[in-house]
This record gives structure tokens, sequence and C-alpha cells, in this order.
């Protein structure tokens, strides 16, 4: 294995995370099983090796064993002693600052959702009112909330492991999208979630948009596969994908869907199967698949997927847009002005979306495991909601099988996840997992793919 340069030093703190108590220090520093020193240190390790683009977990720990990060506690606050970092986010012996920033919004949520979670009894996964308001209180701890200003994010989901026409495709609707006042949200990783804010970068420097906010929302599963991209300037990290899903829905204002594999089929299937809710029949939430021409087959396959079942009232919730940067921020920014109108009329907020309902079966944690995957019940006579849920659990254990630490190590153990259902859904399943094989959408371009799952009729 290649030797990996690395740094030892210590870090002075940057934003609001500057001073902590005994007790916070001792469970970041408390190495046994209850102790919150690993996932810290893996997502501190994935912060500062955002210039080095992976998918596998394991390696990427692999690689710094000896990578180390501990509390220095003094009297007048705290810092961080790094040891043995990767060097590549150092310049000049110094922290890049935007890597300081990240690595300083690690440590504010780790905590905040371990004392808010572990230790408040108050709360239980149970309510589907406690978890959306665990969102909000994750939201606004990290100041993203921005009250009085009108419908503008934009939310881009896309696949990490996309061809380089997709990749620059990303940053063409991006840039139209920057052009036109719109911040963007994506999972923070790279391609599809750099593309458009890079773009949007530029669109806002033409605009001389000084305060452009690229928000990445991400989760201690997947960090070290999806690293933040060096564009995020507000980092918040959700303790599971439910809650990381439900905070794209709940601050975001429309979203993009840009071509990828499990992963963004999983977010498809949660915006629609909340969609397809009879509550929320009439809450303007514009939704648009686009990519280049290349990609044209692609999206007629996952048009057909959700046409045959979720049926036509799923497929009329969305727009398909091909090789069309300006029509895709056109019709984003006229979808945005319906929304501003909508909370305006109905005394919604601006900043998070109240007004839309999101059922247990979308926020109650999944946890992937054999016998949970075998036991999801996906046949078409379900309510179209349940089923996309019941899907969206399906992709879930695929995606955490592909990269996940914990699902890499259980199909390890004890090989591929079994999943059975009507035959007919399990044939159309099964197809648009191999074709998103076929595209090498479930590993980077260049590596092997080994199926974490098999269908079973």
């Amino acid at each position: 294995m290649t030797a990996r340069n690395t740094v030892s030093t210590i870090v002075n703190p940057v934003g609001s995370m500057r001073v902590l108590s005994n007790r916070e220090v001792s469970r970041l520093q408390d190495t046994s099983q209850k102790g919150l020193h690993r996932l810290f240190r893996q997502c501190a390790l994935a912060i500062l090796n955002c210039e080095q683009e992976g998918d596998d977990t394991e390696e990427i720990m692999e690689q710094f064993q000896d990578f180390d990060i501990r509390i220095v506690q003094e009297h007048r606050g705290l810092k961080l002693e790094l040891i043995n970092a990767p060097a590549d986010a150092f310049v000049a012996g110094k922290l890049i600052r935007g890597v300081r920033e990240n690595l300083f919004s690690v440590l504010r949520d780790i905590l905040y959702v371990s004392s808010h979670i572990t230790e408040d009894p108050r709360f239980t996964v149970e309510s589907s009112t406690d978890i959306t308001h665990l969102v909000f209180q994750i939201l606004r701890h990290a100041d993203a909330f921005i009250t009085k200003q009108v419908p503008s994010i934009v939310v881009c989901w896309g696949g990490h492991s996309i061809a380089r026409h997709e990749y620059e495709y990303t940053k063409k609707v991006g840039y139209q999208l920057g052009l036109r006042g719109m911040n963007i949200c994506t999972g923070c990783g790279p391609g599809a979630m750099k593309g458009p804010m890079k773009g949007a970068y530029i669109g806002h420097a033409k605009q001389r948009i000084s305060r452009g906010r690229f928000i990445g929302l991400t989760e201690p599963g997947i960090i070290a596969a999806e690293s933040p991209n060096p564009i995020v300037n507000e980092l918040v990290i959700l303790p599971d994908i439910e809650k990381r899903l439900e905070a794209f829905v709940r601050l975001g204002h429309g979203i993009t869907v840009f071509p990828g594999g499990p992963g963004t089929c999983e977010e498809i299937l949660y915006i629609l199967g909340i969609l397809l809710n009879p509550a929320n029949k009439d809450i303007p939430f514009p939704l648009v698949f686009t990519g280049p021409e290349a990609a044209k087959a692609y999206f007629e396959k996952i048009d057909e997927f959700i046409g045959n079942t979720l049926g036509e009232e799923a497929q009329s919730r969305y727009q398909i847009i091909i090789d069309d940067p300006l029509e895709v921020s056109r019709a984003m920014r006229s979808g945005l002005e319906q929304v501003t109108r909508f909370r305006r009329k109905h005394g919604d907020a601006y900043y998070f979306n109240w007004l839309l309902q999101i059922e247990q079966e979308f926020q109650a944690p999944f946890d992937p495991t054999h016998e949970n995957m075998a036991n999801l019940e996906l046949n078409t006579q379900l309510p179209a909601h349940i089923l996309a849920a019941n899907l969206r659990r399906a992709m879930s254990g695929i995606v955490a099988g592909n990269i996940k630490e914990e699902g890499v190590t259980q199909i390890r153990a004890k090989g591929p996840y079994q999943l059975t259902g009507e035959p007919e859904l399990m044939k159309q399943v099964d197809s648009l997992l191999q074709s998103f094989v076929e595209q090498h959408r479930m590993k980077l371009p260049g590596s092997h793919y080994e199926p974490c799952y098999e269908i079973k009729n």
C-alpha cells in the first residue's frame, strides 16, 4: 500500500464550537463501544481526507491507521490535536480554512446529536413529531436557517460515481441556477454533489453574490465514502440516512436529480413516497430529473420503473428535462415562485417545510441486516407511498452493502442480501439494479463491483 504523507499539529477552533464541558470531552475521548471517539475519529478523517476521492471506507481507515484526534482542554477554550493527519489538508503547514470549519462542524453535530438522542429521555424514535423536531433542532443548532430569505435552496441529488460528461453537465445546471440567485444543497460528496456547487459558485461570482450558500448534509455512516467537497461552506451531519433525507426536504425548496445509482434511486423513492401521501397532494414541491443527452436512456429506465411500480400519479409529480440546463433553471425558478406564494398564503415558514407530512415509514431508522432486508414487504397491493417506503429501504440496504463500513462487514460475513417479493415487481427491481451495474453506477469508475444483493422471486 502506498505510504501517505501526514502532519501532526494543534488546531484552534473556528465557528461557534469553542468550549466543551469536562463531560463532553470524556465522551469524545471514550474509546469504549458507548463512547464517541471512534465515530469522531472516522468523521474527522473523512473531512481531512477530502482531497482524495474514493468510496471505500475501510480502505481510507486502513491507509491512515495511525491517525488520531484528541481534545486539548484549556481554561480559555478547546483545541484539537491532530496526529498523523493527511498532509493534503494543509497548506504551508496550516490547515485549510474550509477544512478547519468542517472539522469543528463535525464536533458540533456529533456532540449535539449524542446529547439529544442518547441522553435525553424525552426523545423517542417512535414519535414522528419528535423526529421532525430533532431534525429541526440539529439544523437550527448548525445555524442553517435564514428566517426572512424567500425560498431559494435547490437540493441536488445524484451519484458520486458518474461519467465525466455527466459531471460537466451538473456544473452547467449549477451555473444557470447560480446566475438566478439560487443556493445549492447536496449530499456534499464528489460527482453530482460537487458539480452543481462548482457551477453555481461561478454563477454567484458573476452576479457578485458574496454570501452564496453551499450546504452539505451527510451522515456518519457515509461521510468517509463521500467526503465533503471543497465548495461546501455549511456542513451538517445528521445521525442517519432517514433524518438526512428529511433534512433535505424540510430545508430545501425544490429538488433537481442527476444520474446516479441506488443511493439516488433511494432519494427519488423517498421524495415520491412523501409527495404521494394524500396529505401532501396540494403542496408545491418542484422536482426535476435532468442529465445530458447520453443520460436519456437512464432516465427513461427510471421513469419506466416508477410507472410500473408506483403508477402514473407518481410520474406526474416530476418532469424530465434532457440536455437543457437553461430550461432546468427556468423550471426550478418557476417552481420556487409557487412555493413562495403557497407558504406566504398558508403562513408556513420559508426556512423549514412544516406543512409537509412525513409518515413514520419514512422516518424510522432502517437497519439493513440480512433478516430485515429479506423481510421487506415488496408487492404492488400496498398503497403507492408505502411501497415507495419499502423500495427505499431496499435501496438503502444496497447502499450500505456497497460502501458503509457496517454493511460491507455484514456482506463479507454472511454473503449477499436476499430480496424477495411479488415476482413481476422483483423483475422490475432486478432490471433497474442490473442497469446500474452495467452503467458502472455502483462503484467509482474502474472499481470492480461484486453485487451485495440477490433478487429472489
